[in-house]
């Protein structure tokens, strides 16, 4: 009887976490540390894109798990595989709500960053995260959040928290069926 009551439950809990692959990304502007404007995923529709999210301090620290491991295998390829993959990688620390009004100091101390390698792949947005909230089920303010759309903008892929090796192996996995 438990059981019974308990399904239901548990696949609505399975559906609502993947509930946002298959749908399109919705349109989200932002700048490059580079001072370039960049619309998702209308200037990246060129091959599959790989972003990673995050709207509170909190979560951009545990996004900041996904830098390296995701710079070494997408920009720098370092590995014998990753030549193979030819994406667009971005990732978007999101400035809303009472946030905002420090996205200027951050866009100018990250633009004195020693880093410029990673200037073409940090997208800075600013504005609402209604736009994004439900789409996304961006549900957890705490994690970021990662997603891969294909050319049309299709969501094909999508993980949160903290970078495993586990997840990184998943990622590769859609890109190589993609390839």
């Amino acid at each position: 009887m438990l059981a019974s009551r308990l399904l239901p439950l548990l696949l609505l809990f399975t559906l609502t976490s993947v509930a946002q692959e298959g749908t399109t990304f919705p349109e989200l502007s932002g700048e490059t540390l580079e001072g370039e404007k960049v619309t998702l995923p209308g200037d990246t529709n060129d091959k599959l894109t790989i972003v990673g999210m995050a709207y509170s301090k909190k979560s951009e620290d545990v996004l900041k798990s996904w830098y390296t491991p995701m710079y070494d295998k997408f920009v720098l390829k370092r590995g014998m595989f990753d030549h193979m993959y030819d994406v667009h990688f971005m990732m978007i620390p999101m400035y809303t709500g009472a946030k905002k009004m420090a996205y200027d100091a951050s866009l100018k101390k990250m633009r004195e960053s020693n880093r410029k390698d990673l200037f073409p792949h940090l997208l800075f947005y600013k504005g609402s995260i209604d736009p994004y909230v439900d789409p996304l089920n961006l549900d957890d303010k705490t994690i970021p959040y990662l997603f891969i759309f294909d050319e049309t903008g299709k969501i094909i892929y999508s993980t949160k928290g903290l970078y495993t090796e586990n997840k990184m192996d998943e990622i590769e996995a859609v890109l190589d069926a993609r390839l």
